[in-house]
């Protein structure tokens, strides 16, 4: 029944199938198709996780150095969503695998001028080279681990830029409970999901990876964003210790 409703869904979306198997889809959409509809998208998404966010950040004062400075790396930084609920004054570093996100950064930049942005950086969550290690008190990561090819290699580079007792903040939306509606629904979704939203995984059981990760302290748990006729739902949140 899921390959047959996944063959369904796929002639629904053979456009972009053809597109991509020429090879003009998957430029178009990073260019253009993500940074314009993901910005679109991020601002419903925020409107529905506020709550969640505004309780997930208000700790994070909590891991200022003894100086009272706080830095703050974010992968994945996107549209920059995120940086009303940062502390006034940290110093924060964006990062993102697509360069095409900073005419829209900038918009939420000038409207953030409580926050010290030092630079933006082009980079995969995997591959954070250019940012020294043990040098960011918190690192931010919402609604990217779905998408990321490598996790264990990004939570790696995550605790290796960590000063030790810094955190790592996440929200992240996850697979639903297999005996679900919604799990047989991500089920059917997932290949054409994965291919229109470049790489977004609906089936990735994200709280397994970061159980397994090596941080000495894990607050997470499993809360539902209400996107109505989407199967994203199911999400996990909280933030792990270094």
């Amino acid at each position: 029944t899921i390959l047959l409703l996944r063959a369904c869904l796929a002639l629904l979306a053979m456009p972009i199938y053809l597109l991509s198997f020429v090879g003009i889809w998957k430029p178009f959409c990073k260019k253009v198709f993500i940074p314009y509809v993901l910005g679109h998208i991020s601002d419903i998404h925020l409107k529905k996780s506020k709550k969640q966010r505004q309780e997930l950040f208000q700790t994070l004062p909590d891991f200022r150095r003894g100086s009272g400075e706080l830095r703050l790396l974010e992968i994945g930084t996107g549209c920059g969503v995120n940086f009303e609920f940062y502390p006034p004054g940290c110093k924060v570093t964006c990062t993102d695998i697509n360069p095409n996100f900073q005419q829209f950064l900038s918009k939420n930049m000038a409207k953030n001028q409580h926050l010290h942005f030092e630079q933006f950086l082009v980079a995969s969550g995997d591959d954070l080279h250019q940012v020294p290690s043990g040098s960011v008190d918190a690192v931010i990561c919402t609604l990217v681990l779905c998408s990321v090819n490598n996790i264990s290699g990004t939570l790696e580079e995550v605790l290796r830029v960590l000063r030790p007792g810094g955190a790592f903040y996440f929200l992240e939306h996850v697979a639903a409970d297999p005996s679900s509606w919604k799990y047989f629904w991500q089920q059917i979704c997932h290949p054409t999901w994965k291919l229109i939203f470049d790489g977004c995984c609906l089936t990735r059981e994200l709280w397994k990876n970061l159980q397994q990760a090596n941080f000495s302290e894990l607050k997470l748990r499993h809360v539902s964003v209400a996107l109505p006729w989407t199967p994203v739902d199911p999400h996990i949140v909280g933030y792990a210790v270094k």
